[in-house]
């Protein structure tokens, strides 16, 4: 098993930020299932103020390309994707058309 950290930002309205957890609380059927069917076997988003960090545990053989490829031909996580991007604003280190980013790992205790 893998884990991967990712971080990415809500714009600053506190009313935005109420309708995304509770988009969170209850996700869509679809969405869930297509995160189990990318091989990511638990999934925790975090929030501080407006910033959001995700911790993903993966199978081995997880990858970020096949997750893509696999949301770009459904339909239904491409309306989740759009319906969230209201909600979401970009890291102001990432690059045209990235959202959630990865983050590196400096610290490991065991």
């Amino acid at each position: 098993m893998k884990t991967y950290a990712l971080a990415l930002d809500l714009k600053d309205d506190e009313a935005l930020m109420a309708e995304y957890e509770h988009y969170h609380q209850a996700i869509w059927p679809e969405i869930k299932q297509s995160i189990v069917n990318a091989g990511i076997l638990d999934m925790h988003i975090y929030r501080l103020g407006s910033r959001l960090f995700m911790t993903m545990h993966v199978e081995d053989d997880f990858s970020f390309e096949n997750k893509a490829a696999m949301d770009a031909g459904n339909p239904k996580v491409q309306e989740w994707e759009e319906l969230m991007w209201k909600y979401q604003q970009p890291l102001p280190q990432a690059k045209d058309g990235e959202k959630w980013l990865l983050m590196k790992e400096i610290f490991k205790l065991k």
